[in-house]
């Protein structure tokens, strides 16, 4: 039998290597996004033209409509930024990627990217909206928090069904088809939860159960991303 040492050394060889790998596939997506920076700014004009285009149609709206607005706003964002992250993969590399790495590495590395991605579109779209339609948030620096929380949970949810649609040809109408059912109850859950933001009775309150929900669902999706994009992999 092998000695104990030697498996535990064995074992922490793997565990680094894993994480190697890991932070390579990571870095490349980063290398990837500053050399295509059409596909970012493509991204950045969408999101300033629809801001935009909500401006002129509606130029003083009230807190509800705000919050509904940027929400959905951000969906649609999330669909436009999320969906290139598997589009980008050309069948020879990925069966590159297949001989190097293992699927949980390759799919934590994109989930990873996008929320990086999604946080920053967050940002960039919430001081738009401060920008043109002012600041109605009663607590700039709550919004913001919450607002970071579900655009990583947006995130999450499209990386999952762009890789699922990824075996399909027409992947964004198909990650459109499969995401709208269930981003559904996210997104009345992060605008019930905005709503605290606006609310001056709600400042020093926000509902912690509704935050632990929208926590473990993030996790959750990770797990499933973990455990059922594998099957995907042999495909």
């Amino acid at each position: 039998m092998r000695p104990v040492a030697e498996i535990a050394s064995t074992h922490k060889s793997k565990q680094v290597e894993a994480f190697k790998q890991y932070t390579a596939l990571l870095k490349k997506e980063f290398l990837l996004e500053t050399r295509q920076q059409h596909t970012l700014y493509g991204v950045m004009l969408y999101i300033a033209s629809t801001v935009f285009v909500i401006y002129l149609t509606i130029d003083a709206p009230d807190a509800d409509t705000w919050n509904s607005l940027f929400w959905i706003t951000q969906l649609f964002i999330c669909i436009n930024a999320v969906a290139k992250s598997f589009l980008q993969e050309a069948r020879g590399r990925m069966l590159y990627y297949y001989s190097i790495t293992s699927p949980s590495i390759f799919i934590l590395s994109k989930l990873s990217y996008n929320l990086v991605l999604m946080m920053a579109m967050h940002l960039v779209n919430f001081l738009l909206y401060c920008a043109f339609m002012g600041n109605l948030t009663a607590s700039f620096w709550q919004f913001l928090a919450i607002g970071m929380l579900g655009s990583m949970g947006l995130g999450l949810v499209f990386t999952m069904l762009a890789a699922i649609a990824s075996k399909a040809m027409q992947q964004a109408s198909l990650m459109a088809i499969l995401g709208f059912p269930l981003i559904i109850p996210q997104l009345l859950l992060l605008v019930r939860l905005s709503k605290t933001a606006f609310a001056e009775v709600f400042r020093d309150g926000v509902p912690l159960q509704l935050v632990l929900l929208l926590v473990s669902l993030d996790i959750m999706i990770v797990f499933l991303a973990v455990i059922l994009y594998p099957f995907l992999w042999k495909d």
